[in-house]
Formats: structure tokens, sequence, C-alpha cells
């Protein structure tokens, strides 16, 4: 049987591209993808290593979350801080209670592996988790893995003449 490599890319509706592109850039450092045609489509962006693309419709519905790994836990709360981009602990309305002695109002801390979470609202109410590991990632084997090298700014091949520069 195949088995799946890794998630190649979400898609949520928004009601607005350029308010969504602008806060996707400056509250998770995404990169614009120019894909030529395919732009006049979707609004596609780079986060980390994946893609998020975005269908815009005069009434978008939010479903779910989804989540994104963060490479530094302190300076997403100061970014978030400096935006004005409310976080909570509690993904739903209710706020649930402490599991830890770390858990606040705004960020948790999971019991089992020391994991930073808490959640953000993009302008269509898109939920999104912020989640970092400090005790990294490992292999069934208890091996150290590292995630894909993000600093060269990684993109999918394309054909020639169809990538573009933002």
């Amino acid at each position: 049987m195949a088995g799946v490599k890794l998630i190649h890319h979400v898609n949520v509706q928004i009601s607005d591209r350029a308010r969504t592109r602008d806060w996707y850039e400056k509250v998770l450092g995404a990169e614009f993808l120019d894909r030529g045609p395919l732009n006049q489509r979707q609004l596609q962006l780079r986060i980390g290593t994946g893609e998020m693309h975005f269908t815009e419709t005069p009434e978008a519905v939010c479903t779910g979350h989804f989540a994104v790994e963060v490479d530094d836990w302190d300076q997403m709360l100061l970014n978030l801080d400096k935006l004005g981009v409310a976080y909570s602990r509690s993904a739903g309305a209710v706020d649930a209670p402490p599991r830890t002695s770390e858990d606040t109002q705004y960020q948790g801390r999971r019991e089992d592996n020391g994991e930073h979470y808490t959640y953000v609202h993009d302008p269509d109410g898109n939920m999104i988790e912020l989640v970092y590991h400090p005790l990294g990632l490992m292999d069934s084997a208890g091996n150290p893995v590292a995630l894909a090298d993000n600093t060269k700014r990684l993109r999918w091949k394309q054909k020639d003449g169809v990538a573009r520069s933002a």
C-alpha cells in the first residue's frame, strides 16, 4: 500500500484576498507563491515548508482548525502582542480547566511532551493552533530527526518559465 509522505497544502475559504495575504505574511511569516495564471483562481502562500491555498468566496465558511509548528515560541508571542492579534489557550468558547501549572488563559503546555500551544483566528475567523515542541522530533527508535531546512525558502519545482519572484 502506498503511504502519505506529507501534507502538501490546506485550503481554506476567505472573503478578502489582499487582507488575508497581508495577515498571513505579518503574523506567520508566509511567502506569496506567484504561480502565474493559478493566482487568478486562488491565493497560494508558503508557510514554513508547507503551503496554504485560499479560495475567495463572498461568505467564507470556517471549519475545524489547522496547526502550525513555530520555531521560536517567545518571539511568536511577542509578534502576536505587537500586532494586536488575540490568542487563547482554549480552542472553544468555553475556557478549559488548566492541565499543568504552566497553563494560563493565553497559552497551554502539554503534560506528555512539553508542547506549548495557543489558538489564533485569521481575519475570516479560521482557527489556527500555534504549537512549539521544545524537545524536538524523533523517529520510532528514539533518534532525533530534523525538520526540512526552511532557511533556503524551499519551493516545489516548477516547469521552466512558470515560477516568478514575488
